[in-house]
């Protein structure tokens, strides 16, 4: 029997935020993932950069010290008062030293699947005098975990356990939940798109640069900035009439002549990449064809060989660009929200509802995509409050679900779902549980 303080299911944004705060508080923890790094959205699907969130954000410790080992390693820059842009290469060894840095242990390789099974108890919490049927996750089970080391952690049977007084879900497909019969609030009638990411290298950002502030004076779509002798830049577009896109026009030249079809200019956006002179990171191409993760990895692959095609013909400074990277896991923007003991709706975050116990303070916009043209929703707020019990399980006094999974409507997780949000999600987590210990476990 492995004991622990706190297993957190789930090495993304969310994930890696709590383990590090659960290690550098003390907390005997141990983080399994199914993959062979750590990162989720900014390693494995290339979701850069960070957005900002806001100036008043709560729960920022890992997201500050992740700044200043990034910049430490030469993977992170400031652009646009936004020190979040990060190189998602870098990322990888260096959320592994800052999570072992706190002695956090690490199961890498470890799809949920080989979970096989999570063992259920009542018990009486002290904290809660009034109840005393209250519903325990106690330990779960597999047969083999390995860390970064490829060393057993001793659970090398199945009537051996991993046993914790907390278990957090941050998975963000909330598998751990659905093993073990949490109750998921209503999805919504139409599911947001999924995006592939990828990135393009050897491209001339100067020549490219210069374009584009010639081509579009809206700076609140298109910025260009030089930092320490390199060129920065973002720009977009979509298919959307809500606005005027400078490069509507090229976009359009480019389905008349078959370079790219109508759907794959349904969303298109580029950041540069730091620490990667000559790299472009793209926000698309965003399929809207299907549901089905593995068939929209293949659309999507497809549709990324046409955008750099697109790119290379038709915009300045490509003429040497090439595919560096296509990301190696789907970006998903919402899959399914748990039950939590408070559901944070819309109504909370439009009119700005103070909580006793924020988790996160955010003014990141209600942002919903849409596979229809002039559906898709991005409203800009006012500053709001997540609560912490909509990071509690109803169902389980010791499960958290952080990330995208929440405790939230639609709309609401619409724009607390971004990896800044998620990060604070992590933390506070993290700071509740050293602050209610589970002493009868």
């Amino acid at each position: 029997m492995c004991n622990y303080d706190v297993v957190i299911f789930g090495g993304g944004t969310a994930g890696c935020a709590c383990a590090w705060n659960c290690g550098k508080l003390g907390l005997k923890t141990l983080l399994i993932e199914k993959e062979s790094y750590l990162g989720g959205s900014i390693t494995g699907s290339l979701v850069i950069p960070v957005m900002k969130s806001g100036d008043n954000q709560i729960n920022t410790d890992f997201y500050n010290e992740l700044v200043k080992q990034m910049n430490k390693a030469g993977g992170q820059i400031t652009y646009q008062g936004n020190s979040g842009w990060f190189n998602p290469f870098v990322m990888k060894s260096v959320l592994a030293d800052m999570l072992s840095s706190v002695g956090v242990e690490v199961a890498y390789n470890l799809p949920l699947s080989r979970i096989s099974n999570i063992r259920i108890a009542h018990a009486e919490i002290q904290s809660s005098p009034s109840r005393n049927d209250d519903k325990l996750l106690l330990s779960v089970c597999s047969d083999k975990v390995y860390t970064d080391n490829t060393h057993i952690l001793g659970i090398d049977i199945l009537s051996e356990y991993i046993e914790a007084k907390y278990f957090v879900d941050a998975t963000g497909d909330l598998n751990i939940c659905e093993q073990i019969g949490c109750e998921f609030l209503s999805g919504p009638n139409e599911p947001q798109p999924m995006s592939l990411r990828f990135i393009m290298d050897n491209i001339d950002l100067k020549t490219f640069g210069d374009w584009l502030l010639q081509t579009d004076n809206n700076r609140e779509v298109t910025t260009v900035e030089h930092i320490d002798g390199q060129t920065h830049l973002s720009t977009a577009y979509t298919w959307d009439s809500d606005k005027h896109w400078a490069l509507a026009p090229y976009f359009d030249k480019a389905v008349e002549e078959g370079v790219l079809k109508d759907t794959d200019r349904n969303y298109f956006q580029v950041f540069t990449v730091a620490g990667l002179e000559g790299g472009l990171a793209f926000n698309c191409p965003r399929i809207i064809s299907t549901n089905d993760r593995e068939k929209a990895y293949k659309l999507g692959t497809e549709a990324i060989y046409r955008i750099a095609d697109f790119c290379i013909k038709y915009f300045p400074g490509f003429k040497n660009a090439k595919i560096l990277k296509i990301a190696d896991i789907i970006g998903v923007r919402a899959s399914r929200q748990i039950r939590g003991k408070y559901i944070y709706t819309i109504e909370d975050l439009r009119s700005g509802k103070k909580f006793e116990h924020p988790a996160v303070i955010s003014n990141y916009p209600v942002d919903v995509h849409s596979k229809n043209k002039d559906a898709s929703t991005l409203e800009i707020t006012g500053e709001y409050q997540l609560p912490i019990e909509s990071l509690m399980s109803a169902d389980y006094d010791n499960l958290f679900v952080i990330g995208r999974g929440l405790s939230a409507d639609t709309l609401a997780q619409g724009a607390l779902r971004v990896q800044a949000s998620c990060f604070s999600m992590g933390e506070a987590v993290a700071k509740y549980i050293i602050q209610h210990p589970l002493s009868h476990l």
